[in-house]
């Protein structure tokens, strides 16, 4: 073993660990997700983009609703946009959403609708990184590849005492590389898919953030951060992104007939390509907006809070009835609400909407 490598196994046997959790897997692990006891490459896919930064429970009511939609990769690749973004509205971070139909149409135009087996190849997916190649490769193809979430971050650093700032490149190569040497060696098409299961639902239900189950770790008598009695301390990332506010305006126009004018948002932003009520940055703006509509004093309604991965969002939306509203400047279009449903609208308009 390499000397850069030695220092973090000197208490940690490689076989053992990788044995230890591929046996707690399969009895205290989670076996009940409909994602799970599958090698279908399309499933294990949609489910990872999904949760990505969301919480299982959020994510099952999307997961059956997509594949209700969209059994296949090929059903996916031939939906339309506005099709794929309103099965993912209110499910965030849309640019996932997009970059799953791309995904999609390049499964079918590159390899023939068949989902490659390699790491290299899955990652050279729109909106497939190393980790998320990883996983698949390794559930669907039995693939030694190692994955490197933030949950399996956190289980690996606190078994290696891994101290080496994660806000460094450097150091997460590092880490890829330990990762690596831990991985299963023998019975690959039933260790494979079990270690990294079990490294997921370590970091999800017992090497939490905070108050970790040190006890019920198969992997406690090795662990150093443990020994140490300090497993908060770790991982180690010492960057942070910077929360920021911003204010804005919504104006909600409605016609006599009750459609209500919507916009489509730049491609790219807050709501990138999402249907939304008009947006202004300040209240002036709505104000001029407004008497352009050539409708009466906007009634305010009760603004509201909408907080985002690094921004909070303060929401101020107005509305007005048009009666003969003229042509606006801006490209969009009126929708009756029972069409709203179709729509991909970002999660809080669509509550104000439906409010």
């Amino acid at each position: 073993m390499p000397t850069i490598r030695s220092s973090f196994f000197s208490s940690l046997d490689l076989s053992q660990f990788s044995q230890q959790i591929v046996a707690w897997q399969q009895s205290h692990g989670r076996h009940h997700l409909p994602w799970q006891n599958t090698r279908d490459p399309y499933r294990v896919w949609l489910s990872e983009i999904m949760l990505q930064q969301t919480q299982v429970t959020t994510v099952l009511g999307y997961y059956e609703r997509f594949l209700q939609r969209f059994p296949t990769v090929a059903d996916l690749a031939a939906g339309s946009d506005e099709e794929v973004m309103a099965l993912w509205s209110g499910l965030g971070y849309y640019s996932r959403a997009r970059n799953l139909h791309r995904c999609a149409q390049e499964v079918m135009s590159r390899f023939g609708g068949a989902f490659p087996p390699t790491v290299e190849e899955l990652a050279s997916l729109p909106g497939i990184g190393r980790s998320t190649a990883s996983a698949i490769a390794s559930f669907c193809f039995a693939v030694r590849a190692a994955i490197l979430d933030a949950n399996v971050k956190r289980v690996l650093t606190r078994a290696l005492g891994f101290s080496d700032d994660l806000a460094s490149s450097a150091a997460e190569k590092r880490l890829w590389a330990l990762a690596e040497d831990l991985l299963p060696t023998t019975d690959l098409p039933t260790a494979m898919p079990r270690y990294t299961q079990g490294m997921m639902d370590l970091g999800a239900a017992i090497c939490t953030p905070k108050k970790p189950s040190c006890l019920l770790c198969p992997v406690h008598g090795s662990c150093a951060a443990r020994r140490e009695g300090a497993p908060e301390r770790y991982p180690v990332k010492t960057k942070k992104l910077k929360r920021t506010s911003a204010s804005w305006w919504l104006l909600w126009v409605e016609r006599a007939d009750g459609a209500i004018w919507l916009e489509k948002r730049p491609a790219k932003g807050i709501w990138a390509s999402l249907y939304c009520l008009p947006v202004y940055e300040t209240a002036a703006q709505l104000q001029q907006a407004a008497r352009d509509w050539g409708g009466a004093a906007p009634e305010p309604l009760a603004p509201f809070l909408h907080v985002l991965t690094h921004k909070d969002l303060h929401l101020h939306p107005e509305r007005i009835h048009a009666e003969n509203p003229p042509l606006p400047a801006t490209a969009g279009g009126w929708y009756r609400r029972d069409q709203l449903s179709a729509l991909g609208l970002p999660a809080p308009v669509r509550s104000l909407l439906q409010g």
